[in-house]
């Protein structure tokens, strides 16, 4: 019988280093995905996606193309409350779906690592075996990212994310420091599994 691998998320706020820690796993081999890029993924090739959007927002929520204006899709969502709980109740499942898709591909691999920006906000920490919390000082965060404040507002709040997870870090240091902690992580994994 093959074993599951063991399945980790990564979240954490905006300009936390969620990327560059999803990469610091997949150096140490890991198999890794990542929820931005699926969401990418799903508003090009989801006709079901683009059906809805079309019905719900028309012409304007798609560029001179007919693909998905991404830009004007988060101008539409994040204007309007209502408007946006509407887009995550059509984006998410598909999102979740693509991962379970992805998990079931990776027989053979011994850890995967999936970058979920809003994983306890979705409740999808449960998928999940562990779960590792990345946060940063806001001078650190507005450095990397710019004005982030307005989006964040209606996440969790990051100590809570830090509190929830298994392990948590405070990414205000070096590239090689955050690599140094992943892969702290992925040796307790490893010696725990």
């Amino acid at each position: 019988m093959t074993r599951r691998p063991l399945a980790v998320a990564i979240t954490g706020g905006i300009a936390a280093g969620k990327t560059e820690a999803l990469a610091a796993f997949e150096r140490r081999g890991a198999a890794v995905s990542s929820a931005d890029e699926l969401v990418h993924r799903v508003y090009r090739e989801d006709e079901s996606l683009k059906a809805l959007l079309r019905e719900r927002w028309g012409d304007a929520a798609f560029d001179a193309d007919g693909e998905v204006d991404r830009a004007a899709v988060a101008a539409i969502a994040f204007a309007d409350r209502k408007e946006l709980d509407w887009l995550e109740s059509v984006v998410h499942p598909r999102v979740v779906q693509g991962h379970a898709d992805w998990l079931a591909q990776q027989e053979g691999a011994t850890l995967v690592v999936v970058e979920i920006p809003l994983l306890y906000e979705t409740g999808g920490e449960a998928r999940y075996d562990k779960v590792v919390a990345l946060t940063a000082s806001p001078a650190v965060r507005e450095q990397r990212r710019g004005a982030y404040a307005e989006r964040e507002a209606r996440l969790i709040p990051d100590e809570e994310k830090l509190r929830r997870a298994d392990y948590s870090y405070v990414n205000d240091g070096t590239l090689e420091e955050l690599d140094a902690f992943v892969g702290r992580v992925v040796e307790e994994l490893a010696s725990s599994s």
